[in-house]
């Protein structure tokens, strides 16, 4: 039984941290990613909604494929894709 409840705590955060939608996460939710300061949570709740993420690199400033790859690897998503090198630059 005591293994069975250590291994259920070891992975409480890995179930814990599931995916985020840039959309309609809460400022809470967003600040919760690594990466994700209250700065850029600003500009990124300032410009939603987002129809993908080229949209939200074109819009928001400080997030270009580098970023948006890591954010995406922590779990944010933009309309529920996660992010893709294919067609995400900005136009």
């Amino acid at each position: 039984m005591k293994r069975r409840a250590l291994l259920l705590w070891a992975a409480l955060p890995a179930l814990a941290q599931g995916e985020v939608e840039a959309n309609t996460a809460t400022r809470a939710e967003l600040e919760s990613l690594p990466g994700l300061g209250p700065a850029l949570v600003q500009r990124l709740l300032a410009a939603r909604p987002f129809k993908d993420w080229a949209d939200l690199m074109r819009r928001v400033p400080g997030i270009k494929a580098g970023t948006a790859r890591k954010l995406s690897s922590a779990g944010l998503r933009v309309a529920g894709q996660a992010f893709s090198t294919a067609g995400s630059e900005p136009s």
